[in-house]
């Protein structure tokens, strides 16, 4: 795959952006965009499906299932280590290469995983199948906005995460069937073998793209001086964390609360899937329109629908239409706070990109940890929404600080 810039180096010839077309050229730009997002396929099934085969996994390695659920942490632990770490070492190589060795990796942790023998193996292999999550998803959406109009960035971004959210509905129940007929094992080599489909598709359809050859150690950490990138990391890791403290705990509401049957949870899982889908595809509109005012209604929009579920959750299949509309709104949100530190990050682009994925790993953590702690003080199985409602709103908060330091930098 050959790759041709949009304009010359003369400086009296018009930019990219002037012309509104793309700064590389992808010879299939469909393909190379499914390419990039079957990445997020992977990365999102082998997530996510660590929480369904929890009790097959714990048992095969000889621990408890609280102790099992360490494994979960470790991956997440591996994404907010290996986001800022592999962007700064990656930053000055080309763009398809650094795609391409990161899914290697990947693939390698997930092999690891399913070869492990023993915990303290499991751990240290899903630690290793974190790593390169957060850079690959970085680099992937650099790339897709390199390909795609800069009038259409946003579009080309949100398709590009678009996997990550049809994992949630394809590929995580798949993998766990998959896993629960054939031993948790079998999973992990499934999304190791995706890995491998999607090496094979990045190398063949996403055409050469080149780093940032003046990318330095020191400009990268660069980013980490500028207050707008903590700003933006700190909406993610709280605002973001609102969705987690009810996501977490939607089993134990289902049953519990709605008092529906256990048959009833996966039907709530689907349409959190769903509403990922809708609300990734909804965020590529929003973006190109306005960044910023969508990451406002998404964040304000995730605490009505936190403060809605807390009110239909006791009411049975009430609170499913609630439930989409929480993760259509995160996922307006998180596709956004992506374009914006791709924005706020200076020079440091590729650094920039990847810390959105560390940030909303700890809004993962956050928002569990906070809704288990409401529910251990006697608060009921309902008080992690509103636990997410507080953080919701905390998030816009930060966003509006954001805006406030933005006025008074330009004036």
């Amino acid at each position: 795959m050959t790759m041709t810039t949009a304009a010359t180096d003369r400086p009296d010839q018009p930019s990219a952006a002037d012309l509104d077309v793309p700064a590389v050229t992808a010879r299939h730009f469909t393909l190379a965009v499914v390419a990039l997002a079957m990445g997020g396929f992977a990365i999102g099934t082998t997530e996510f499906v660590t929480m369904g085969l929890l009790p097959q996994i714990s048992a095969g390695v000889a621990v408890s299932i609280p102790t099992g659920g360490h494994v979960i942490s470790a991956y997440a632990v591996g994404v907010v280590v290996g986001a800022p770490v592999l962007a700064f070492l990656g930053a000055r190589l080309p763009r398809r290469a650094l795609l391409v060795a990161l899914m290697a990796a990947f693939a390698v942790g997930n092999g690891l995983s399913a070869l492990a023998t023993s915990y303290e193996q499991l751990m240290l292999a899903r630690f290793a199948a974190g790593l390169p999550h957060g850079a690959y998803f970085g680099v992937a959406s650099l790339v897709a906005a390199s390909m795609a109009r800069p009038s259409r960035k946003g579009r080309a971004v949100s398709q590009v995460m678009l996997g990550l959210s049809v994992a949630n509905v394809i590929g995580v129940p798949a993998a766990t069937v998959l896993g629960q007929a054939l031993g948790w094992r079998a999973a992990f080599w499934a999304a190791a073998g995706l890995a491998l489909v999607t090496l094979a598709m990045v190398t063949w359809f996403v055409p050469s793209c080149p780093g940032d050859g003046e990318a330095s150690g020191r400009r990268e950490l660069a980013a980490f001086r500028l207050p707008q990138v903590w700003l933006t990391l700190l909406a993610g890791a709280v605002g973001f964390g609102g969705m987690f403290a009810v996501y977490s705990y939607i089993a134990p509401v289902v049953t519990g609360v709605s008092g529906l049957g256990e048959g009833a949870v996966p039907v709530y899982l689907l349409s959190f899937g769903l509403g990922m889908i809708a609300g990734t595809w909804l965020a590529g509109i929003m973006a190109d329109w306005s960044i910023f005012r969508s990451l406002i209604i998404g964040g304000s929009g995730m605490a009505v629908t936190m403060l809605l579920f807390w009110l239909a959750a006791p009411h049975g299949w009430a609170a499913l239409p609630v439930v989409f509309l929480i993760t259509t709104l995160g996922s307006v949100l998180v596709i956004n706070l992506q374009l914006r530190l791709m924005d706020v990050a200076g020079d440091a682009q590729t650094l920039g990109a990847a810390m959105n994925h560390a940030s909303l790993n700890i809004a993962n953590a956050l928002g569990a940890w906070l809704g288990g702690v409401v529910i251990a003080a006697g608060w009921g199985l309902r008080a992690p929404a509103l636990v997410g409602l507080g953080l919701s709103l905390a998030g816009v908060v930060v966003l509006l600080l954001s805006a406030r330091l933005h006025v008074r930098q330009r004036a």
